[in-house]
Order: structure tokens, then C-alpha cells, then sequence
């Protein structure tokens, strides 16, 4: 069994929290929940869990206040916040996990599946500090990315980001320094990640930073030359938005 704590400072959404929980996932035990920061930190202490739902805004701080009153954090957290666009677009650039409020019955169960699925994998201290540093630099320039591949996890700086090639299930990543990258999450997710940060998607299989394109060939659809070397299919449905793009530079 699954142990878990819930820390949030509504009694509602504690509580609906833990109705899901119990609806949707059968191989779980709440062993204990809390209020705010202090007792938050007294609960984990005492109850020793596997998984952490943990409140992002509590009268007496933040969850992340509390995670930094933890020398070594060997539980999985998953986030509950409220937060839209821009602080739910940072935690998943540091692959935090998070739901949100109000929480959903399913999107509960697949974060927690999730967080099974990757217990004794805590690497939260480095997926965290990428969270603070993409909070406090909005721009291009300093904004980072954790990426995931099946045996390691980078922090890459989105402006070292050439382009990004679907594989399958994965998503290929060719760095600025030659490094290449296989991460397992599929192109989609980073296509709508990136596209912010001058990100196009020239094909189906293909997502291309600008700031490394380097020559159009026309054609039915035409071909992208990067700085690369790599030739990048423009999808011909894609043409009018790309040529449009480019005019505006």
C-alpha cells in the first residue's frame, strides 16, 4: 500500500482529495493530513509516506518552504495549486507533478500512478531549483528544461535547444553542443511547451528553433535548412504560417 499525506490548507479540497483517492485508487492508504507548513511538517515526520499532496499557497508559507526544511526529501510530491498559465507552464518545464484545484477525481489517479511508477527515482532538489530559476527569469534567455531519458535527467537551457524529432512514444532532442537526447514523452507535449520561446512545428515529426534556421527551399511544401546541417520537411499545410513567420523576422 501506498502511504500519503495530504497537506492542504482547505478542509473541501482535503477532503474531496481524499474521497478520490479512496474512489479511484486502490492501492492507497492516507495515513495522515495537515494544514499548513508547520503541522505539514509534522505529519511527514511522524507518518513517513510515499507520496506528498502538497498545497503550493498556505497561510503560513509554501509547500516549497516546507520541502526546504527537509535535508534529503525521499517521498514523491505531487503539487496542488490553483496557479494558471505561467506558474503551471514552469512546473512542468522542471517536471514537477502537480493537479489542480479543484482536483479531479482521474487527474488524481494518474498523478499517482505516475508517482508509483517512479518511486526510489527522487531527483526533486534539481527538478525544483529549475522551477525557482524559471520563476524568477521569464526570458528566453535564462528559462531551462528538465528532460528525462531512460537513465538519466538533464537541465538544458532552452536556448541550446536546435530542434526536436519524433520517435515513436519518444522525442529526440539536438542540442547546440552536439548532444542528442532521448526523452520519453512524445513530441506534442514539447510542441506546446516550447512554442512560446520561438518553437515551430514545420511537421509532424519535427519542432525547429528559429533562432537556428538557416535557408527555405521552395517546394510543394519546401525544406528547412538548420544550423545543424539537418534538411527538416515543412508539412505543405504548414507553409503559409511558416513563410508568414519568417517575413516577420
Amino acid at each position: 500500500m501506498l502511504r500519503i499525506v495530504i497537506i492542504d490548507d482547505e478542509p473541501n479540497s482535503r477532503e474531496l482529495i481524499s474521497n478520490s483517492l479512496l474512489s479511484h485508487c486502490k492501492n492507497v492508504e492516507i495515513v495522515g493530513s495537515a494544514d499548513s507548513v508547520r503541522s505539514g511538517l509534522l505529519a511527514i515526520q511522524k507518518h513517513k509516506p510515499d507520496i506528498v499532496l502538497l498545497d503550493v499557497q498556505m497561510p503560513d508559507g509554501t509547500g516549497f518552504d516546507l520541502l526546504s526544511k527537509f535535508e534529503k526529501i525521499d517521498f514523491k510530491v505531487i503539487f496542488i495549486t490553483a496557479h494558471q498559465e505561467f506558474a503551471l507552464q514552469a512546473f512542468k518545464f522542471s517536471a514537477l507533478d502537480y493537479i489542480l484545484k479543484p482536483a479531479d477525481g482521474i487527474d488524481i489517479a494518474a498523478a499517482i500512478k505516475k508517482a508509483e511508477e517512479n518511486l526510489g527515482q527522487n531527483n526533486i532538489e534539481m527538478n525544483m531549483k529549475i522551477l525557482y530559476d524559471n520563476l524568477k527569469g521569464l526570458s528566453k534567455e535564462s528559462k531551462k528544461i528538465i528532460l528525462k531519458s531512460l537513465d538519466q535527467i538533464h537541465a538544458v537551457n532552452v536556448r541550446d535547444i536546435i530542434r526536436c524529432e519524433s520517435e515513436g512514444n519518444y522525442t529526440k532532442f539536438i542540442l547546440n553542443d552536439g548532444r542528442k537526447i532521448l526523452v520519453t514523452k512524445i513530441l506534442k507535449e514539447f510542441d506546446e511547451m516550447l512554442e512560446p520561446y520561438n518553437f515551430f512545428r514545420a511537421h509532424q515529426s519535427h519542432l525547429i528553433n528559429i533562432d537556428f534556421f538557416v535557408t527555405y527551399k521552395k517546394g510543394e511544401g519546401g525544406t528547412i535548412l538548420m544550423q545543424d546541417r539537418s534538411e527538416i520537411p515543412l508539412a505543405t499545410r504548414k507553409k503559409e504560417a511558416f513563410l508568414k513567420l519568417l517575413s516577420s523576422l
